[in-house]
């Protein structure tokens, strides 16, 4: 066999693979690190899915709003070796609107003004009460209150998620309570945390998972803490081509339908496949849960929906049902900001659930809350998820910090805001430039897909050797080659980082592509190397 050896053996290889993509991906940047010692060689990392871009704006903004606190903390008193007081409410809306005047000229001081009138205007915010929480919030001398998240600041969020996760036709009727966290990871681990405390879910419950999957979602279940059962929901389906589309067909969700089956854990867009999930499978979601499993607690990751049109969440289409998680991160380029909330629409199955606990199980949850509360059996199992994030004793200091909390704002208010969809172009037009860039690299034609994200990009490379050269080559790959294979020759014959999707229980034999954090022409370089490699395992076929 007629193919270049590697500086990590098979067998290297075979342990490695049964680490998470994330911690094999530093042994990945090791080896292309080395090779990037040799002369004009870069390597190119595209395993992570931080963005290089960012959202320049509302920064703008957040800063200038940054200076109307200084100055209003100064008039409350200003001693030059330093010290301020802190913001007055009476008057406040009138100084803010006279600092805009002073600054109309000013970068960040348009949206200020647009975000004033508009709470103003479209909510009926008294406007002392509004600036006033403007001011404290960019300053920070306060504890968050209330304590799930500041009052004007929920609204202009929740207005943000309706227009980005509800579509174009929005079926619900009331209001998310929404809770201000610290990014996705936070929401997850303090969604998996309460439902347990709370009973809703029991140590070796039956839970479902959306496959692919990003990794903590199958690593968690599997905790000693939890070791729930977990049914996958794979996402399997594929096009009248026979090219993998992702889509999970009907027969995976009528697993769903099992009243056994407690919970459904799903990222939509998918991670690492980055689509979404069709209008059609969602529709049969729908009927398998509100005629068979009624009862079934769905939480949906949805940080991805922002690069799709139009986007339709099962927050939308299952609210009773659907535990809603937004990170802020990706679409606005925010990852070091931890920014995310965790949205429950009022009228939910998870309040109800807790009503119908067993009376012991009652008691004891009533002892758990009771210092926050005279009446905890009444307390909503979001602000329950508040209090077990501080441990119950700790929630009168829960809560996203206040400066987290207006950047979060100002992100949503400018997105509201933006009515011709400029900034949603912009980043859609971005990424999905990079995947054709890469698709031309790779010399295949691009596949039309209207449910792409396209924040990542999955290349099933067995697929591609079945549908080009049959079944002999796919088994001369098994025989000869670990499945990570392809991504350690790229690491250490041409400095590209990508993951591995067996990783993200994916199909065993492709690789991730983070469409984010490089250059657009790094893409096309990535896809030529890529092809190189492939058509490498395919002359030592040839050979044998």
């Amino acid at each position: 066999m007629n193919i270049s050896k590697l500086k990590t053996s098979r067998h290297r290889e075979e342990q490695l693979e049964t680490l998470s993509p994330f911690e094999l991906k530093d042994s990945l940047i090791s080896l292309a690190s080395d090779q990037q010692l040799k002369p004009v060689r870069t390597m190119l990392n595209a395993g992570r899915g931080n963005p290089n871009w960012i959202a320049t704006t509302p920064r703008e903004a957040f800063f200038k709003l940054g200076q109307f606190g200084i100055e209003e903390c100064r008039l409350a008193m200003n001693n030059p070796i330093g010290m301020a007081g802190i913001p007055q409410k009476s008057g406040i809306a009138k100084r803010f609107e006279d600092f805009l005047k002073t600054n109309d000229q000013q970068r960040g001081i348009e949206l200020l003004k647009n975000i004033y009138n508009y709470g103003i205007q479209k909510h009926n915010f008294d406007a002392d009460a509004w600036v006033f929480e403007l001011a404290e919030g960019i300053i920070g001398d306060q504890y968050p209150s209330p304590i799930r998240m500041l009052e004007h600041a929920e609204v202009i969020v929740h207005d943000y998620l309706v227009q980005e996760m509800c579509g174009s036709n929005p079926h619900r009727k009331g209001k998310y309570d929404i809770f201000a966290v610290e990014g996705g990871t936070a929401a997850m681990c303090y969604i998996f945390d309460s439902l347990v405390v709370n009973g809703l879910l029991k140590k070796g419950d039956k839970i479902a998972l959306g496959v692919p999957a990003f990794t903590p979602y199958l690593e968690i279940p599997q905790l000693a803490r939890y070791e729930f059962d977990v049914t996958y929901i794979y996402g399997s389906g594929k096009d009248a081509d026979g090219n993998s589309n992702f889509q999970y067909p009907n027969e995976e969700f009528d697993k769903l339908g099992d009243k056994s089956i407690r919970a459904f854990f799903v990222i939509n867009p998918s991670n690492p496949t980055s689509v979404k999930i069709s209008d059609e499978s969602i529709k049969y979601l729908v009927k398998v849960v509100k005629n068979l499993n009624p009862n079934l607690m769905i939480l949906t990751d949805d940080v991805y929906g922002t690069f799709v049109n139009g986007f339709n969440s099962l927050m939308n289409e299952l609210p009773q049902n659907t535990m809603c998680v937004y990170s802020f991160s990706k679409y606005f380029g925010a990852t070091g900001w931890r920014l995310g909330v965790i949205a429950l629409h009022e009228d939910n199955i998870y309040d109800k659930m807790l009503s119908a606990l067993p009376q012991k199980e009652k008691e004891r949850l009533a002892k758990l809350y009771e210092s926050l509360t005279l009446h905890p059996e009444k307390l909503k199992f979001i602000d329950r998820i508040v209090a077990d994030s501080r441990q119950v004793a700790l929630n009168h200091t829960a809560g996203l910090s206040l400066p987290q909390q207006m950047q979060m704002m100002l992100f949503a208010a400018f997105a509201v805001l933006d009515t011709e969809n400029k900034y949603k172009e912009a980043c859609n037009k971005l990424i999905q430039d990079r995947y054709h860039l890469l698709w031309e690299g790779m010399e295949m034609p691009i596949i039309a897909d209207k449910e792409r994200a396209a924040y990542y990009c999955e290349i099933d490379i067995q697929e591609w050797a079945l549908k080009n050269y049959g079944k002999e080559f796919v088994e001369f790959l098994q025989k000869n080659f670990e499945p990570v294979d392809v991504v350690f020759r790229l690491a250490e014959k041409s400095s590209i980082v990508l993951l591995n999707g067996g990783g993200f229980a994916g199909p065993e034999w492709s690789v991730r592509v983070s469409l984010a954090n490089l250059e657009n022409e790094d893409y096309e370089v990535i896809g030529k190397q890529l092809s190189a490699t492939m058509q490498e395992y395919v002359e030592a076929w040839k050979s044998i």
